[in-house]
């Protein structure tokens, strides 16, 4: 397993930055740059089960599924996957599924003098790791944006 990791300043309050980052709709625009169409399914609460889904070439919802293992607001979400679903349909059990099972995507804030420095943390597989490095600074740089605006 290999961790890459990504950061960005945002010249704006950390809650505004924290919002903009996990709420649906500015979700669904900031991420696009992993997949057109990409959004979110459940809940950013503890113990929330989400599941990161864009359309496949069908048009079925397709993506990964993950679990808040650590949240604290303003600060510090931690997700920890535990499958991916393939056509609409979950799917713990897979040998690819249980490669992903244990992974980590973390988010930390903080804010210096009106300034937010978000930091992403992420487990990946050798396979994902040159999408993470492409399509990470473009999502920050989109996040950035948006909070700025």
């Amino acid at each position: 397993m290999e961790k890459v990791q990504f950061s960005v300043q945002i010249n704006a309050p950390v809650h505004l930055v924290w919002t903009t980052m996990l709420e649906d709709a500015s979700y669904r625009e900031w991420t696009s740059a992993f997949q057109e169409g990409s959004y979110f399914d459940g809940s950013w609460t503890m113990h929330g089960v989400l599941r990161f889904l864009a359309p496949d070439a069908t048009g079925a919802p397709s993506g990964l599924i993950g679990r808040v293992v650590e949240k604290r607001t303003d600060e510090f979400v931690s997700v920890e996957y535990i499958g991916q679903v393939v056509d609409g349909v979950d799917d713990t059990e897979s040998e690819r599924a249980r490669s992903l099972t244990g992974m980590r995507e973390n988010y930390s804030f903080s804010e210096e003098n009106g300034v937010t420095t978000v930091t992403v943390d992420q487990d990946t597989s050798g396979e994902m790791a040159a999408m993470l490095e492409d399509a990470w600074p473009k999502s920050l740089a989109a996040l950035k944006e948006l909070a700025e605006d």
